[in-house]
């Protein structure tokens, strides 16, 4: 498929000869929301076409993930009024809709933890959502305070797995997150990065 054609679907409408269309924050939505609807064999309309939403096992839980998740990075970081987030609230819904749980944000994500926080609990969602954010920060009291708020915002008592993001202050934060842990404030414990 050449980049017009990509350019055609997208939007739905041709383009003129020789013209160029960027991806507008609507139509990387509708993308986003078409992704684990396709990956499960779903249409738009919300008809089966083919079989569920692949899954695999989480680390040695044996409880299994959809393999589809959402990142919330620049897309969900929305302010508060009903035009900027009803398309957004459209994907979240979607996404459950078809099958698919697992919501990845972080504090560096600007609005995006508040945004998840509040669609989920506008839409009933969150016993259906797999919760993952992160910790970026230095010293255990300024990970426990960032960590808490993410759990305010996000509208949860518990995140399903918290994360330290990039190696910051790695070996103090995976020490509060095993008493996380133990306490059942976080179900997993991860560490994220972006280099080799």
């Amino acid at each position: 498929m050449d980049r017009t054609e990509v350019e055609r679907t997208i939007d739905g409408t041709e383009p003129e000869a020789g013209e160029r269309r960027a991806i507008t924050r609507r139509s990387a939505l509708a993308l986003l929301a078409a992704a684990p609807l396709a990956a499960r064999g779903w249409s738009m309309s919300g008809t089966p076409t083919a079989e569920p939403l692949l899954r695999r096992p989480v680390g040695a839980s044996g409880e299994s993930l959809p393999i589809v998740g959402l990142g919330t990075y620049r897309s969900f970081d929305a302010g508060p009024s009903p035009a900027e987030r009803a398309p957004l609230r459209e994907v979240l819904g979607a996404f459950v809709a078809a099958g698919a749980s697992v919501v990845d944000s972080s504090p560096m994500y600007g609005r995006a933890e508040g945004v998840i926080g509040d669609l989920a609990a506008e839409l009933g969602v969150r016993d259906r959502l797999f919760l993952a954010t992160k910790v970026w920060t230095s010293g255990r009291a300024e990970g426990i305070a960032q960590m808490e708020t993410s759990l305010r915002l996000l509208r949860t008592p518990t995140i399903d797995l918290m994360q330290v993001h990039n190696l910051l202050d790695v070996d103090v934060h995976l020490r509060t997150l095993a008493e996380w842990r133990r306490q059942g404030r976080t179900r997993f414990v991860g560490i994220t990065h972006y280099t080799a």
